[in-house]
């Protein structure tokens, strides 16, 4: 699925609320903000690992990721409520090389296509907070854990430039 940037931006007319894409000043300190988000929701995640709360560790590593998303948004200008206008948000920055993130990183973040072969963080996210499922393959969180800590500095590093 491919949504044109501009059909997401909030217009100043739309209901006070409205969960889509707006334009705002460049905001380095939400920026910090939301990857001080992403820590702590990384933290959540290794502490939901050790407790053996693996289902609930899967959905800490996506909003992780989420929130370094929402960090590159915020120091392009942009804030955003709704998943699908943020990654579509950050790729249309990654595109037009305002953005220094891999689409293939976005991509492991974001169901872009219907038929995606690979697992991506919101499939696993969804199988597990509303499937019946609670156990996640051991190899799998271990993967799935070194992806978020890599994310973070990747986005870290992104912000910096």
């Amino acid at each position: 699925m491919r949504i044109r940037l501009s059909g997401v931006l909030r217009k100043e007319k739309k209901a006070k609320g409205t969960r889509d894409l707006k334009e705002i000043n460049s905001d380095v300190e939400k920026s910090n903000k939301h990857i001080e988000k992403a820590n702590h929701n990384f933290k959540a995640m290794i502490y939901l690992i050790k407790g053996n709360f693996p289902d609930r560790a899967v959905s800490a590593s996506f909003y992780s990721m989420y929130h370094c998303l929402l960090a590159v948004l915020a120091k392009h200008g942009y804030e955003s409520r709704n998943q699908e206008c943020t990654f579509a948000a950050v790729e249309h920055l990654i595109k037009n090389k305002k953005a220094d993130l891999d689409i293939q990183l976005l991509r492991k973040i974001a169901s872009f296509e219907e038929n995606l072969e690979a697992e991506d963080i919101v499939t696993l996210r969804e199988e597990f907070q509303y499937g019946t499922e609670a156990v996640v393959d051991d190899a799998k969180m271990k993967e799935l854990q070194n992806s978020t800590r890599e994310f973070i500095e990747i986005a870290r590093a992104a912000l910096k430039k």
